[in-house]
């Protein structure tokens, strides 16, 4: 891999790349977008400058990966690659809160109620505080609202609740100059504060014009940063994928590199007037893209010596499991690896709800760095922290003499495992359907979503006829059977796959199984490299990541990177499953929360092959559920309608909940097609850049219908507006209809 060093005294030119990757705008800022192509090597690489910080030698470059155009600071996002270290932050105060690495991770979230309604809008701040919010957001978009926020302060106050407050502004310096002097922080969207709302139009800028731009950021943000330091209040500058300006888009792109440098460009302006009470955030609907922004972020930030705290979020997540999928995914991830010190879980749900599964993913991001959880220390060379390339598996192929399709075994984009018991084998008609299989005359077929393989940890007496033909059956439609090695030696079963230990590996007690048998070798991941060397030999059809759930100092996060390391550096292509047992009596969502961080922090780096889920008193159905969630939250395998659904504010123009369950209910049934259910359009229609349609509110009682970033239909009447969100996607023809019920 090409990398480079420069001088820290490097001073890029003025000037534009004929790539398109812009050069240099402001002496205050080390941005690997501001690069030379040179000669290194004999291999192109870029070079950027470093004027604020004397006292580095050198700034590194390297590819995001092999021929990957993004170059990122060799230094990493992270305090260690091994083990889970709290990124060490400066502390801001919002209100009479600390928020920083020195203090818990803060809980919060935000309003839906009209602010107008103050009375209707101090209730619900004062349920979200009794559940246990650190913090409140509400949304400021006019004067009215501003001169409400006055009377929601005060009449908190009086009732002895001092929450801290912020407010949420977009479009409107003027209203966020107001609401400074009574609430405690002010949250800043650098995509639309100073800029118009993007038109998603590829301008053409000069370097004068460009700086033109920044200039009037400046003029337009500076009174507002004063105001703050005044007043002694917080501010965020919190960064939105969806609602980037033209003028990011067109330099930068749709991307992670854009959103860095939207948000740097005013925390220069807050460094410039000497203004230092702010945090960072990088929110995004989807949480791979949300994963490599923060990380971007913070690299960058590590390169320039600022230590600002991080706000953590995952935007538009959704509803129920999903959404909390979805958040756990992104959230999760960045605190296994220390980063993080406030965070929203946003979901489409009433606020005071959030505060708990929210509640849960800080608790496990505290516990982790408290412990520090994680293996012993070892080099990383092929893991990709900041672009999305996925690792695959060798996938089963047919070998000559097999009796059976083992092809099925696993899926090409993320496959699903479940346990089953031999209470189960006993109604194989409910197990066909338990297990995603459609069934005609009483035999299963394999539908879109229907279980890839199935551990059967006991196997049936031999004599038992008809739970025999009923795993027959499964493993003809080429479903994988996965049973322990000490089961298949004492009651064998044809054409099963057999789960075997390094233990037994090394022992040689596999060789007792007939030639030709397909094995699957379960491990921990963080055994000593001489006890993986018998990997070497061995022809395993897959490999199950199995970290004891209960293990304290273990990460199995850490564990998997790990094992994947050894794989890469070894040329070892196994498929790698991530099997995570949870103990009995886990709370529902602590499973997916722990799901969604455990293996989601893997996947969303493409590290895994599918996922095992266990928890012995859970509904299956449910933990089926969460498995293909779990993938399709990491961009992997879709299985179902993908749902961009914002979790409704002071803006939103229709009851959000209401809407977004009749939308579900009807079009739940459309895999690979992704609908966005947005409130109101305050972040732009980028904030639906996943979706290919949208159900967006207009006005009170209409519905604007896009596709994609297009509005295609406007102000149609509500009760008319579902049917006509059909009829666009039949008239796209990604409509299909509902399966008939059995």
């Amino acid at each position: 891999m090409a990398t480079g060093a420069v001088p820290a005294s490097f001073t890029g030119l003025k000037s534009r790349d004929h790539q398109g990757i812009s050069f240099a705008k402001s002496s205050d800022f080390v941005r690997v977008s501001d690069l030379q192509r040179v000669k290194f090597r004999r291999t192109k690489i870029a070079v950027i400058r470093n004027s604020t910080n004397p006292g580095s030698d050198t700034v590194e470059l390297e590819p995001a990966s092999d021929g990957s155009p993004l170059l990122v600071p060799r230094q990493k996002y992270c305090e260690s690659i091994h083990k889970t270290i709290r990124r060490k932050t400066s502390t801001v105060m919002v209100g009479n809160v600390a928020l920083g690495s020195e203090h818990p991770i803060r809980i919060q979230t935000m309003t839906t109620t009209d602010t107008k309604d103050v009375a209707a809008t101090v209730e619900q701040v004062m349920r979200i505080a009794d559940q246990g919010a650190d913090i409140v957001r509400i949304t400021v978009q006019g004067k009215k609202e501003a001169d409400a926020c006055f009377e929601i302060k005060n009449s908190l106050v009086q009732k002895n609740y001092n929450i801290p407050l912020v407010a949420d502004i977009h479009f409107a310096p003027a209203v966020a100059l107001r609401v400074a002097e009574c609430f405690d922080k002010i949250r800043v969207n650098p995509g639309n504060f100073a800029d118009r709302r993007a038109q998603f139009e590829t301008l053409e800028y000069t370097e004068e014009d460009y700086q033109k731009e920044l200039e009037h950021i400046e003029k337009v943000f500076t009174p507002l940063v004063e105001k703050c330091k005044k007043y002694g209040r917080a501010m965020r500058i919190g960064t939105n994928h969806g609602s980037l300006s033209d003028r990011i888009m067109s330099y930068y792109g749709d991307s992670p590199r854009g959103m860095v440098e939207s948000a740097f460009e005013y925390a220069r302006i807050c460094r410039k007037l000497d203004f230092h009470n702010f945090v960072f955030s990088m929110k995004a609907s989807n949480p791979v893209v949300m994963v490599q922004a923060y990380r971007l972020l913070v690299a960058e930030m590590n390169v320039l010596g600022w230590d600002y705290p991080l706000h953590l979020g995952v935007t538009e997540a959704g509803e129920g499991e999903d959404g909390r999928m979805k958040s756990a995914i992104g959230i999760g991830t960045l605190l296994m690896d220390g980063l993080g010190d406030t965070i929203r879980v946003s979901l489409t749900e009433p606020p005071e709800e959030e505060i708990d599964p929210c509640r849960r993913l800080a608790n496990l991001g505290m516990r982790a760095a408290e412990l520090q959880k994680g293996v012993a220390p070892f080099e990383e060379k092929n893991r990709r922290y900041f672009d999305f390339q996925r690792r695959s598996g060798q996938l089963p192929v047919q070998k000559e003499g097999d009796e059976v399709d083992y092809r099925g075994a696993l899926h090409r984009d993320g496959s699903v495992l479940m346990s089953v018991s031999l209470d189960q084998l006993k109604a194989p008609e409910l197990l066909y359907k338990s297990l995603a299989a459609k069934l005609i005359v009483g035999m299963p077929f394999k539908d879109l979503a229907t279980v890839d393989s199935i551990l059967l940890r006991e196997l049936p007496s031999e004599d038992d006829k008809d739970a025999r033909l009923a795993l027959k059956r499964l493993i003809d439609i080429s479903m994988g059977v996965i049973t322990p090695l000490s089961e298949q030696l004492t009651k064998p079963l044809p054409n099963a796959l057999v789960m075997v230990t390094l233990k037994e590996l090394s022992t040689g007690a596999h060789k007792l199984l007939p030639e030709g048998t397909r094995l699957v070798v379960s491990l921990h991941g963080d055994e000593p490299e001489d006890e993986l060397e018998i990997l070497k030999s061995t022809d395993a059809t897959m490999i199950l990541h199995n970290l004891p759930y209960t293990e304290e100092k273990t990460s199995r996060v850490h564990a998997a990177r790990r094992l994947f390391e050894y794989l890469a550096e070894n040329s070892l292509n196994f498929p790698v499953i991530h099997h995570i047992q949870f103990p009995k009596d886990t709370h529902r969502d602590d499973l997916v929360i722990g799901a969604g961080t455990n293996a989601g922090a893997l996947l969303v780096d493409g590290l895994g092959d599918g996922i095992l889920l266990e928890a012995p008193d859970q509904d299956f159905e449910f933990l089926r559920n969460t498995s293909f969630n779990l993938l399709q939250g990491c961009r992997m395998r879709n299985t179902k309608t993908e749902y961009v659904s914002c979790p409704s504010c002071g803006r939103t123009l229709f009851d959000l909940q209401e809407i977004s369950a009749q939308i579900r209910e009807k079009t739940s049934h459309l895999p690979g097609v992704s609908i966005a259910i947005m409130g109101c359009i305050v972040n732009g229609p980028g904030e639906m850049a996943d979706a290919d349609f949208g159900y967006v509110g207009g006005a009170p009682g209409k519905i604007d219908l896009y596709v994609g970033k297009t509005v295609v239909k406007r102000a149609i009447d509500m009760e008319h507006a579902t049917d006509a969100l059909i009829q666009l996607i039949k008239d796209h023809g990604r409509w299909v209809d509902p399966p008939a019920e059995e």
